[in-house]
């Protein structure tokens, strides 16, 4: 019987974790895919470093708002779920 309870206790934690795991991932792939579409331009336009940076930052910005705007809707999913 025990463990079962800690199976499910387990098993809980997984789900209640599960949505925030994919978030460090998506954030650091947003600033490598930016880093490299930068560094691709830079090679064509002959412009280096600049659009490495500017891509750079723009992709850690973008990464960085869709992290905080996901984690807040995720918060409030939770609250919302806690009050039914």
């Amino acid at each position: 019987m025990k463990d079962k309870e800690v199976s499910k206790k387990i098993s809980e934690s997984y789900k209640a974790a599960g949505p925030y795991i994919g978030l460090g991932t998506q954030l650091a792939a947003t600033m490598v895919l930016m880093f490299f579409i930068g560094r691709w331009l830079d090679n064509k336009l002959n412009t280096f470093p600049i659009l490495i940076l500017i891509c750079s930052f723009l992709g850690g910005a973008a990464g960085i708002y869709n992290f905080i705007i996901t984690v807040l809707k995720l918060n409030e999913k939770k609250k919302l779920d806690k009050t039914s």
